[in-house]
């Protein structure tokens, strides 16, 4: 059979090249970017579990606080008198600093300034104490002083005084190396605001908390240098009607970790029926101020403290107790004619319930203010637990 010959323009049919159809390049176009897209996550989801991974085996709790400060979990709808509910004490951001330090006096062992600090838009008073030497520094090598914030008890708010009342509680403590932040509440002396008072009113809470933000950022007035506190060991102290302060400010801030409770009362709320409180000194305050407006619509709205309302469940902490890791240290006289020993001992059932450590000391003379020989010995005993 002879050959055929083929010559240059006579190509086989089946390499003469194929044109598309418009249809199906768009097709195929969508196909590669697509498959681009697709490409890209992956990457992203494989990036994001790397680092995701990284960030679980450092276990940077710091991380995760600044997380939840730039999203924020959804909080419950508004309701009238929620800031005096645990869940928004709990939830809500306290930040403040301490203004210029007025030097007042000094001794061999600290020296005591006039400084104030921000609280909700007020200009909250106090006087601090520093202890003078070098800065100590703990067993695991952090450095800072151990510190506490005080809270005065019920004084009349036209009679406090910043430089008089409770010196000689916040000098033993100065003395025993704390770092000592004495608050003057908002609507005392010469701090702003109006007194809101304790019970029935988070004014007071969220004032002890945003000293303990200014507290924690405390600098060196000598050198300007700072953190000189040991954020771990900032602790709280509290009088009388500051007990139902500091013990609320202690669940709402958990990571407070000690609170000393002198003579205190009110932590359930239904121990207030119970013990009730006979102060001679208390004025309640005038019928036309904001505090008392504000109290009266209270009641009108939820009613006196029942267990029953869903509203009240939320104020007490004791209500609040898990996850709380300080620990409480309560000194109550036997003969207090002003606030019932009960008060402490039922906190102390409360607490026993609870792997919250804690004690009371009891004291069979020394009255509402703990004097005589039972002062001695009661403020030894808070100087050792605030610092130990």
């Amino acid at each position: 059979m002879a050959a055929t010959s083929q010559t240059p323009d006579q190509q086989p049919e089946a390499l003469i090249p194929v044109e598309l159809h418009p249809i199906q390049k768009k097709k195929n176009r969508l196909v590669l970017i697509f498959g681009v897209i697709l490409l890209a996550v992956l990457i992203g989801v494989a990036y994001l579990l790397m680092v995701r991974s990284e960030l679980r085996s450092i276990h940077l709790p710091a991380i995760e606080r600044r997380i939840a400060e730039v999203f924020p979990a959804p909080t419950e709808t508004p309701f009238p008198f929620m800031e005096l509910t645990m869940p928004y004490l709990r939830s809500r951001k306290y930040d403040s600093n301490l203004g210029d330090l007025e030097l007042i006096s000094e001794n061999e062992s600290y020296s005591s300034y006039l400084t104030s600090y921000e609280s909700d838009g007020y200009r909250v008073n106090g006087m601090l104490m520093i202890p003078k030497g070098p800065i100590p520094r703990n067993p695991n090598g952090v450095a800072g002083f151990p510190a506490v914030v005080f809270v005065h008890g019920y004084i009349p708010p036209a009679q406090y005084r910043t430089l008089v009342n409770y010196t000689s509680y916040v000098d033993f403590l100065a003395r025993r190396g704390l770092v000592v932040f004495k608050i003057d509440l908002r609507g005392h002396d010469q701090s702003e605001g109006e007194p809101g008072g304790s019970y029935y009113s988070g004014d007071y809470v969220i004032d002890t908390l945003n000293a303990v933000a200014a507290v924690k950022i405390l600098k060196d007035p000598s050198t300007g240098l700072g953190p000189i506190v040991n954020t771990g060991r900032i602790g709280l102290w509290g009088h009388s009607m500051a007990g139902n302060v500091v013990f609320r400010s202690f669940v709402a801030m958990p990571e407070i970790h000690k609170v000393v409770i002198w003579a205190g009362a009110v932590y359930t709320y239904e121990d207030f029926s119970q013990y009730r409180i006979s102060d001679a000194s208390y004025q309640p305050p005038p019928a036309d101020s904001q505090s008392r407006r504000k109290r009266d619509e209270l009641f009108n709205l939820y009613g006196q403290f029942s267990t029953e309302s869903e509203f009240w469940r939320k104020v007490p902490a004791t209500n609040y107790l898990d996850g709380i890791t300080g620990s409480v240290e309560v000194h109550h006289a036997a003969d207090d004619p002003v606030v019932s020993i009960g008060y402490s001992r039922n906190l102390m059932s409360v607490l026993d319930q609870t792997g919250i450590p804690h004690e009371l000391f009891e004291y069979q003379s020394g009255g509402h203010n703990l004097t005589g020989p039972s002062f001695t010995q009661a403020m030894q005993r808070s100087a050792d637990f605030l610092k130990e």
